[in-house]
């Protein structure tokens, strides 16, 4: 019996090695056709994201000066730059542009069909993946240092005598979301977005090109001849070309930079301070709300929080408070008209000032004793004061018809802000006798309101969640669909179709003096 059962044994063996040896075989096959395009050290699947680290052992640092100093130290030798255009794998590595990006075009394809597949929520899903472009150091970390060493030079001040890295300090959202997003992922906070190192796995492309430094530290011929720099190594690279930049995102948040070269990259989703449908500084169908991103000014003056709001509560004696430029040309020619309207009333101070260090001081005493800060349109719809108001707990009293305000998709500017009409504004009394209407119930809990939202409007490294930076990526994420939709329509469009729809958003924000509800 013994016998039998070892030969049945020796019989079954060959049967079961041979059954192995073809499954084995079978696997290897469908390994081989399904990566057979990709590196070897390369997966289809997307690469599997790693949770920021949720409990930091330091303190958010708010000032830009000294987050950059501390930034620029941690680099002080940045690792070498890598060539950072695709290369193709197939045809022994080589081929020319078109094969690049028919190539990262396949590998895009496939790896969203995997998302499709594999996650129920896609493409709406979130982590945001963005590749953020290796860029040569001449367009990246050169142009900080640059800042970090001239800044204390006060004698730079633009023609109307505001210092000019005052300024880059207000429009400098280009540093805060890329020092976030090339932090070490256990150093981040954030779940709105990760940066991820294959271009194919990239929902959207990042740009990190310091367009505000390089407009106003550099002499003009020089910065210009940077700007077409960058416009060819953006543009040369195959996912620019892939989708004609429709998911590839460039800070443009001062709107004097990148203007000599801005109509090549129209089709791009721009960072703005707002949109100015005034014509002055965007030629008509570059921006709309569509395609692109409304980001705030960084506030100038210190974040008043919930305990100093509360204990600012009976200082604020000031019904309404302004300092500023009194005169600014375009939508800004209404400050004039509210001066002569305002100035010298019960209640109310109108100061010239500038955004110096001493301006600040002043702004930021007069705002934490006011009820209401008085935010009118200046040279562009949209002014740095605005946030200033917010983060000081003063209640804006916005004066701009064309305003378009940031992340406005998210957040509710009625609960913290009063808007009122420029016709109205500067009708005699109408504007203070309307203001001394308002319950102060209604102020209180604005102020509440304000204690609450100004987190969204203070930028800080490491970033943090509902900070600028996140609500940044919570829009984006409303964008995406809209951004895969065109890119796919012009990919398969023949020259004889009619030309690709666009949807212009630059609808007026229309205001009203209706009474607060």
């Amino acid at each position: 019996m013994a016998g039998k059962q070892s030969q049945s044994v020796r019989s079954k063996s060959p049967i079961l090695v041979f059954t192995l040896t073809l499954t084995l075989v079978a696997l290897s096959l469908v390994f081989f056709l399904l990566f057979s395009s990709r590196n070897p050290d390369q997966l289809a699947e997307p690469t599997p994201l790693i949770n920021p680290n949720p409990n930091p052992t330091y303190k958010p640092q708010t000032s830009f000066v000294a987050s950059l100093d501390h930034f620029l130290h941690n680099h002080q030798h940045p690792p070498p730059v890598r060539d950072d255009t695709f290369r193709a794998v197939t045809g022994g590595g080589g081929g020319g542009d078109a094969d690049k990006e028919q190539e990262l075009d396949d590998l895009m394809s496939r790896t969203r069909n995997w998302r499709l597949y594999g996650d129920p929520y896609y493409p709406v899903s979130f982590p945001i993946r963005v590749y953020v472009y290796e860029m040569p150091k001449k367009f990246t970390y050169d142009l900080l240092w640059l800042f970090t060493n001239t800044y204390r030079d006060t004698s730079n001040l633009t023609s109307n005598g505001s210092p000019v890295h005052r300024l880059i300090e207000q429009h400098s959202i280009d540093y805060w979301l890329w020092a976030d997003l090339i932090a070490p992922q256990s150093e981040r906070l954030l779940r709105s977005v990760v940066r991820v190192d294959r271009q194919e796995e990239a929902d959207l492309f990042y740009i990190p090109f310091f367009t505000t430094i390089s407009f106003f530290l550099m002499e003009k011929q020089q910065c210009k001849a940077l700007y077409r720099e960058v416009l060819k190594w953006v543009t040369d690279q195959p996912a620019w070309k892939r989708s004609e930049g429709r998911d590839h995102i460039l800070p443009v948040h001062h709107p004097w930079s990148f203007k000599s070269v801005r109509r090549f990259v129209k089709n791009a989703i721009w960072l703005l301070p707002d949109m100015d449908s005034t014509g002055n500084w965007y030629k008509p169908g570059q921006v709309y709300l569509e395609k692109d991103l409304i980001l705030p000014y960084v506030p100038n003056v210190e974040l008043c929080d919930t305990k100093c709001i509360a204990d600012s509560e009976l200082k604020r004696t000031t019904l309404l408070f302004f300092r500023g430029r009194l005169k600014r040309n375009a939508g800004g020619k209404i400050r004039a008209k509210l001066v002569a309207e305002l100035s010298g009333a019960e209640g109310v101070v109108m100061e010239e000032g500038s955004a110096g260090e001493g301006g600040k001081l002043a702004a930021q005493n007069g705002m934490r004793k006011s009820i209401f800060c008085l935010s009118p349109a200046g040279d562009t719809p949209s002014s740095a004061r605005l946030f200033d108001a917010i983060v000081s707990g003063c209640i804006p009293v916005i004066v701009s018809d064309e305003l378009e305000l940031p992340f406005e998709g998210i957040l509710d500017y009625r609960k913290i802000a009063v808007f009122v009409s420029s016709s109205e504004a500067v009708q005699p009394g109408w504007l203070l006798n309307f203001l001394r209407s308002i319950s102060r119930a209604r102020i209180s809990e604005m102020r509440q309101n304000l204690s609450k939202c100004s987190r969204h409007f203070v930028y800080s490294s490491p970033a943090q969640p509902l900070g600028p930076e996140d609500l940044v990526w919570r829009m984006m994420a409303g964008k995406l669909v809209n951004i895969k939709l065109h890119t796919r329509r012009s990919q398969r469009l023949v020259k004889e179709s009619r030309s690709i729809c666009t949807c212009d958003c630059r609808r007026a924000n229309l205001t009203s003096s209706s009474p607060l509800l």
